[in-house]
C-alpha cells in the first residue's frame, strides 16, 4: 500500500474525469467489463445504478469501496506491456486523466465534479479479472500478477454529487 507522504511534500494534483462506468445487476452475471456513461451520480453507498456483486454479496455494501478510481495512464502502461485494457474494463466507475497512479495515496481526498471522495484502499486483483475476453484462464494469472499494485483505488464518498465526463478531478485539503 502506497503510504500518504508528508503535508508539504504533496503536490496539488489536478485532472480530468476521462470517462466514467456503471453496469446495473443483471441476473448472475459478473460486472465487467463496466459500460460507459456520461455522468454518475455518487452517493455515500456508491455509484447509483452500478451493481458490484462481490461488494454487495460478500462485503455487505462496505463504504470503503464505494468508488473505483482508475487513472488512463496505468491503462495506458498495460496497453504497452501487451495488455489491450480499455477503460471500464477492470471494473473502475471513475477514469481519470493527468494525475499519476502513484500521485494516490490512502487519505486523499479528491474532488470530482460535485462530489468529494477519500481513497480508502488499493483495489487488489482478483479472479473476475479472468472474465476478460483477453485474459481467460490461461492468461489470468500472469494477468493478476501483472495488475498486483495497479488495478485502482477504492474511495468512500466524503460528499454525494454528479460527475460527468470532462469534469476537473484535483485533490483537496
Amino acid at each position: 500500500m502506497t503510504e500518504r507522504p508528508a503535508a508539504g511534500k504533496r503536490s496539488r494534483a489536478r485532472g480530468r474525469v476521462r470517462s466514467l462506468h456503471r453496469k446495473p445487476e443483471t441476473g448472475q452475471e459478473h460486472g465487467l467489463p463496466k459500460p460507459t456513461v456520461p455522468e454518475l451520480r455518487i452517493a455515500t453507498g456508491g455509484v447509483e445504478g452500478d451493481f458490484n456483486r462481490y461488494r454487495h454479496e460478500q462485503q455487505q455494501d462496505e463504504p470503503k469501496q464505494a468508488v473505483l478510481l482508475m487513472p488512463v495512464e496505468m491503462l495506458h502502461t498495460l496497453n504497452l506491456e501487451g495488455w489491450p485494457v480499455r477503460e471500464g474494463d477492470i471494473g473502475e466507475n471513475v477514469t481519470t486523466q493527468g494525475i499519476p497512479y502513484e500521485a494516490f495515496h490512502v487519505g486523499d481526498r479528491f474532488r470530482l465534479g460535485e462530489a468529494e471522495v477519500e481513497i480508502s484502499k488499493p483495489c487488489t486483483p482478483c479472479t473476475n479479472l479472468e472474465l476478460l475476453p483477453y485474459v481467460g484462464p490461461e492468461k489470468g494469472p500472469q494477468f493478476l500478477k501483472t495488475m498486483l499494485h495497479r488495478r485502482g483505488w477504492y474511495a468512500r464518498v466524503t460528499r454525494e454529487g454528479r460527475v460527468r465526463t470532462g469534469d476537473v478531478i484535483e485533490r483537496v485539503e
